[in-house]
């Protein structure tokens, strides 16, 4: 399989998903900014959570694609935590903490904003 920026931003997703990651969704912003093609954006419960969250995104994506971030910060922190590939910047925020940086509305047009579908494993809308 090659691995695409999609494909990445989806198996990052499925690591979101498998620890119960909350409201995760995929930004392409590739148009809007050099710095990568996605932003993937999930909220979790607490500390453990969001660290569990991160370990697992970093641990499905070497395990199934080979590929391991360029850099992590705030993962032990467990209140915003970055997980940086390079075409695809992982953010997994506390609810809180997500309200008020509010990476949506900053990079959000509506049409490069899809859902992540747990059920499905896939995204929907856009």
């Amino acid at each position: 399989m090659e691995i695409t920026s999609k494909n990445l931003a989806l198996a990052v997703c499925k690591a979101l998903a498998d620890k119960r990651g909350k409201d995760i969704i995929a930004l392409y912003v590739r148009e809007k900014t050099d710095l990568c093609d996605y932003f993937v954006i999930a909220s979790g419960s607490n500390a453990p959570q969001i660290r569990a969250m991160g370990e697992r995104v970093e641990e499905l994506v070497e395990r199934e694609l080979g590929v391991v971030p360029t850099r992590t910060e705030g993962v032990r922190d467990g209140r915003w935590a970055v997980v940086d590939y390079g075409d695809v910047i992982v953010h997994i925020f506390n609810d809180e903490t997500r309200l008020f940086y509010h990476l949506e509305r900053l990079w959000a047009d509506g049409a490069n904003l899809q859902k992540f579908d747990e059920e499905k494993g896939e995204f929907v809308g856009a």
